[in-house]
């Protein structure tokens, strides 16, 4: 199946000069949903990962379901103050200023093996942070997987050597 013409492309969202890649079209398609799941699963069903991590908003879509076929548990990780219990936080660059990302304290036990998803890397920040946030827990960290990877920002040589699993290059 051809994902990138499920994918639409904005011009100039959100500001002037960007091309923004809209996973909106691919979601509404349940044979493309589907199969990037399923795609998603196969590809990293060598990881042997405890749990899937996905990243607050898009790695929720993606994650939830990949962790259900896969048979592991999801594990969320929240912008600040979205978590009622006590967290490990990491902070990343952005390109006006620092974000944050959070998750429990007690999501998972040392050791525990997981794979970070999210539905696009870009600069690799958000990604990178996630990865800081599973070494503060003592997690072993089997591999990412991507829908979408944005090669020209160079976001895969930010984060660490492990398998990266990505669908659609742009």
């Amino acid at each position: 199946m051809d994902l990138k013409s499920l994918i639409r492309d904005i011009p100039d969202f959100p500001k002037p000069g960007i091309m923004f890649r809209d996973i909106t079209t691919l979601l509404c398609n349940p044979q493309g949903l589907s199969y990037t799941i399923d795609s998603l699963a196969e590809k990293c069903s060598e990881m042997s990962a405890d749990y899937v991590v996905g990243m607050e908003s898009r790695g929720f879509i993606f994650g939830t379901p990949l962790a259900y076929k896969m048979g592991v548990g999801f594990i969320p990780v929240r912008k600040p103050g979205k978590l009622p219990g006590e967290v490990l936080f990491a902070e990343y660059e952005l390109e006006y200023g620092v974000d944050r990302l959070e998750m429990h304290r007690d999501a998972m036990k040392p050791g525990c093996r997981v794979l970070v998803v999210d539905d696009l890397i870009a600069t690799g920040g958000t990604a990178a942070a996630t990865a800081n946030l599973l070494q503060q827990a003592g997690c072993e960290l089997v591999g990412f997987a991507f829908v979408i990877e944005l090669q020209a920002l160079g976001g895969r040589q930010k984060l660490p050597d492990v398998p990266i699993v990505s669908l659609v290059e742009y």
